[in-house]
């Protein structure tokens, strides 16, 4: 089976110029087969400057649009969205290796986004605040902020995108979108998809949202410049230490959405059941390639035989396959770098006392296509590779008897993006999610680590990085704010009771 003409017509059907897709010098693979399926032109830190500047000049324009109006736009690229979804989900299969029904998803978000950002584009409200001052007048305001460069994983090729988008646009905001080179394609889709509802709303300046194609040194030139105001990155820790400060240095802003060591711990009271349940798709969904996969399990001893026999059952039972082709719940990983990673922590944990049960590669496909059983780790400690996040389908599984202890080993690792607890008693739900509970941005109950919603902003602390996308009061990070006093009396009182009379 060969994807290359298929992705071509999808690409075609998308709106995509076949001429920015057969004839450049980057080659896009798909992780389905392992084959060539299109060879595009890259950007040069030169172009990535150029666009620069062009967003620049498209922001002074657009922060000038009242934000309703800016709105409108949004909606419209919701309505092509749901237009495409078929199409656009099935290249994200094609390109990122998702099942169709992950496929599907992704662009259901980013719909979801646009439905959520039309609404809050008359909901940019300011504060009116108590003054100590008679006759005077304070109040907080929120301005659009500037160009907006957004770096994109491979994992979630245009969801995320569509987080800062549909928000950056109604607040105001000039996009610049350097998605990761593994999945360039859902990018170039993206872009046509948006320029129909460009042409249809007919009122937003050139340039308001570009594409670029490339590797490091043009994202390199977003994150260095001065013109850009905020970088939104999603990607691992170690990119976000080199991004990070680069963006401090210039005292740009930040939002880094990074690592995720995410962990669930199951109690005494836990419904089996459900947590079966929720274990498997949250450690094994999108082959372990989510920033929110479960990736350590903590187990209470009085219930570990009844759960951790059945879970591996589950792993030795699962169905590893061509989304394409086969109804098969776990397809590939991204690439061989990504195998090479999940065999080098297996072996780790196998060093460090650890029981495999599963992990090996599966004969799917050619060579060059990397399809691999998700793997079950018993570990005695928490220690070694089960400290580090590796992006595949491993879950680590540890026994605990002491529930303080448990929350302190839990937390005991570097990243906090997202956790979750299986309990049916109140001490231990409320505890978890206390000030002395999870540390992690992201904190369920009786719910997996994975499947977050747009309605509530998403992120995590510590090396995740602390930034917020998508819901909740996200929008802020993308516009700045100004507090305002207005004197409407005949006299002028200083705050904090100073005078300073002249004659």
């Amino acid at each position: 089976m060969s994807l290359a003409p298929e992705t071509r017509s999808l690409l075609e059907a998308l709106g995509v110029d076949a001429a920015r897709t057969t004839a450049g010098t980057m080659p896009s693979f798909s992780p389905v087969t392992g084959e060539e399926i299109a060879a595009l032109t890259p950007d040069t830190p030169e172009t990535a400057a150029a666009a620069v500047a062009r967003a620049k000049e498209a922001f002074k324009a657009w922060r000038l649009v009242p934000a309703p109006k800016r709105g409108e736009l949004v909606r419209l690229l919701g309505e092509e969205l749901r237009a495409d979804k078929v199409a656009l989900g099935k290249l994200v299969s094609i390109e990122a290796g998702k099942s169709p029904s992950e496929g599907q998803g992704e662009v259901q978000e980013m719909i979801d986004i646009c439905d959520f950002a039309v609404g809050l584009s008359r909901q940019l409200y300011g504060l009116t605040i108590a003054t100590e001052r008679p006759g005077h007048r304070m109040m907080e305001t929120w301005h659009p902020l500037g160009v907006v460069g957004v770096i994109t994983a491979f994992n979630f090729p245009v969801a995320v995108w569509a987080w800062n988008s549909a928000l950056a646009f109604v607040c105001g905001d000039a996009v610049i979108w350097k998605p990761s080179e593994k999945t360039p394609l859902t990018a170039l889709a993206c872009e046509a998809i948006l320029a129909r509802a460009l042409a249809r709303f007919g009122a937003a300046p050139e340039n308001l949202s570009q594409v670029l194609i490339g590797a490091g040194d043009v994202g390199n030139v977003l994150v260095e410049s001065p013109d850009v105001a905020l970088i939104s990155a999603t990607g691992s820790t170690r990119m976000g230490r080199i991004v990070g400060p680069k963006v401090a240095a210039r005292f740009g802003r930040s939002i880094l959405e990074l690592g995720g060591n995410n962990a669930g711990i199951v109690c005494p009271s836990a419904d089996l059941d459900m947590t079966l349940r929720a274990v498997a798709f949250g450690a094994m969904g999108t082959a372990g390639q989510r920033c929110t996969t479960m990736r350590r399990l903590f187990v209470h001893e009085s219930v570990y035989d009844a759960l951790v026999p059945r879970l591996i059952k589950a792993y030795a039972s699962v169905t590893v396959g061509n989304p394409l082709e086969t109804q098969a719940l776990v397809g590939p990983l991204i690439d061989r770098q990504a195998f090479d990673a999940m065999q080098a922590a297996l072996a780790a944990a196998r060093a460090a006392g650890g029981t495999v049960h599963g992990g090996a590669r599966e004969a799917i496909g050619s060579d060059a296509a990397y399809y691999v059983h998700p793997a079950l780790v018993e570990m005695p400690e928490q220690a070694g590779p089960v400290l580090e996040e590796t992006f595949a389908p491993i879950l680590y599984v540890m026994k605990y008897s002491d529930f303080d202890a448990v929350l302190e080993a839990h937390n005991a690792v570097g990243a906090g993006l997202s956790s979750s607890i299986f309990t049916l008693d109140l001490r231990e739900m409320e505890t978890f999610l206390s000030a002395r509970g999870s540390d992690c941005g992201i904190a369920n109950v009786n719910i997996g680590t994975s499947g977050a919603e747009i309605g509530g902003a998403f992120g995590g602390e510590k090396e995740t990085g602390g930034g917020r996308e998508s819901g909740s009061d996200a929008w802020k990070g993308y516009m700045r704010r100004a507090t305002n006093t207005i004197n409407f009396s005949r006299e002028l009182p200083l705050a904090q009771g100073v005078t300073f009379d002249i004659d």
